[in-house]
């Protein structure tokens, strides 16, 4: 079984690079097993579509426009996913739904699709996330683990 935890954003859009500093702070904190892999995503869109290829569970963490409070932390899965990426916060996510269709085109869709992610406070330019979104990165961590445990990966810290 492998697994692909994606990071997704702009990095240099405040709150729209929390899927990145996800992924940054899980690497930071955790050791993976060979068949999980981390990956920044940043902002590439299609270009992310040969890392789909033979992953049978794909974990995206992102900020999304949920129409909630800013730090409003969400978990969505199956058919809620691409609706969540129709709000576009940010022009990457365009490239995410074009990812997912192309993938399930070419018969590489994994088995299991699961977002994380937070409704944004900011998404100017800047390069730190807001204050809320960092209060949101450790829940959205916790999720995220406790989804790979879920999945019969254990991640050492």
């Amino acid at each position: 079984m492998m697994i692909l935890v994606l990071g997704l954003g702009n990095t240099i859009m405040t709150d729209d690079g929390f899927g990145v500093r996800a992924v940054e702070a899980l690497s930071s904190r955790y050791r993976f097993p060979g068949d999980v892999r981390l990956l920044d995503g940043g902002t590439l869109g299609l270009d992310l579509l040969p890392h789909l290829e033979e992953i049978d569970h794909l974990l995206i963490i992102d900020a999304l426009e949920m129409q909630a409070p800013p730090g409003t932390v969400f978990r969505l899965e199956g058919d809620e996913v691409p609706r969540a990426f129709a709000s576009k916060l940010s022009v990457h996510q365009m490239g995410v739904q074009d990812l997912l269709a192309v993938s399930e085109l070419m018969g590489h869709l994994p088995r299991e699709l699961v977002v994380w992610g937070v409704q944004p406070e900011s998404i100017e330019m800047g390069t730190e996330l807001t204050a809320t979104a960092t209060t949101a990165l450790a829940p959205v961590i916790e999720g995220v683990v406790e989804e790979l445990r879920k999945w019969g990966i254990e991640c050492e810290s």
